[in-house]
């Protein structure tokens, strides 16, 4: 396949993973804004779909880096590779959907990398460090998110407590605004800049990038693909996993969101890809144990969390078979 071909393949791969992440992940920043009725379901696809565009303006390059330099070494790569890895993710995005499970698809792309790399070098070539802070992650990420969503409870409860509820809860309609859009561009920035890393580490293998900072046009096309799918799948979603995880109120949702877009600016100091579904997940549960009237869906919860049991080797399997097959037509 000529080199041309070859990114256009990559490139609309790429594409549609972004675009089937983002109608995936709806539900994480619109259900909560749009449960305590802060906004309408339709206004609140759209603040959350901007918020996505705006992360185009944030110059955080250090996520994409992590997933072009982190996993194989530059002069390892192979196209079959990040082919191989869209399309398993693809595939495996696609097969959660169709059995309900709700897989992250960070986990997904990430393990497809791996798995495809794998099948095309073996485990020699992979980087121990990468890999170990992307593990690291699954598990630190959700686990501040919890921690903050109490936090921030339990210091507006002591704060608030002598205001009349009326005033906190119209206080916190509008700081949930706030709240709602820090999340959507964390998210857009954690997404844009994942998926945007597998083409500059196509490119950076080829010699045709500079290795400073991924080409604005591969953020730029993965993140708007992103926000469509937000858009498409976002009022469908409306009612999606955030309502049937836990019942909030303004105050709730701003602590929820606030935890959870936090939780995310850890990507700016390790630059390690973040599971927003987990993140936001983690934030709801703390919600749910400090808030008295509250009652934590548990059984989605603890789906939500399985679900990456499933989703590590069924999605390396996948981002293996992908890619051998693609290697055996170049």
């Amino acid at each position: 396949m000529p080199d041309a071909a070859t990114a256009g393949v990559a490139t609309l791969l790429a594409v549609v993973f972004a675009f089937l992440n983002g109608l995936r992940d709806a539900g994480n920043g619109i259900s909560t804004i749009a449960s305590t009725r802060v906004l309408r379901p339709r206004q609140a696809v759209l603040w959350a779909a901007g918020f996505n565009v705006a992360a185009l303006l944030v110059g955080q390059t250090g996520v994409s880096l992590l997933v072009a330099t982190g996993f194989v070494p530059t002069s390892l790569v192979e196209p079959a590779m990040v082919i191989g890895a869209l399309a398993g993710a693809i595939v495996w995005n696609l097969l959660a959907v169709r059995i309900r499970i709700p897989s992250s698809s960070t986990q997904a792309l990430l393990a497809a990398l791996i798995g495809a790399v794998l099948a095309c070098a073996g485990p020699g070539v992979l980087n121990g460090q990468g890999i170990t802070l992307f593990i690291a992650m699954m598990v630190l990420a959700p686990l501040a998110a919890l921690l903050l969503a109490v936090a921030l409870l339990i210091v507006i409860f002591n704060g608030f407590a002598r205001l009349p509820a009326v005033g906190t809860d119209r206080l916190f309609r509008r700081l949930q605004l706030v709240s709602s859009a820090a999340f959507s561009l964390g998210h857009g920035v954690n997404d844009g800049q994942r998926t945007a890393g597998l083409l500059w580490m196509l490119m950076l293998g080829a010699g045709t990038a500079a290795s400073d900072a991924p080409p604005f046009w591969t953020v730029a096309s993965v993140t708007i693909a992103l926000a469509l799918g937000t858009l498409v799948g976002g009022w469908r979603m409306v009612r999606g996993m955030n309502q049937r995880l836990i019942r909030l109120s303004p105050v709730g949702g701003f602590a929820a969101e606030s935890a959870a877009a936090l939780a995310l600016q850890a990507q700016w100091l390790t630059g390690a890809p973040i599971s927003t579904t987990q993140t936001m997940t983690a934030a709801l549960v703390g919600v749910g144990w400090v808030t008295p009237m509250i009652s934590v869906r548990w059984a989605m919860a603890g789906a939500i969390f399985r679900a990456a049991l499933l989703t590590l080797p069924l999605a390396a399997a996948f981002g293996a078979v992908g890619a051998l097959v693609v290697r055996a037509f170049l």
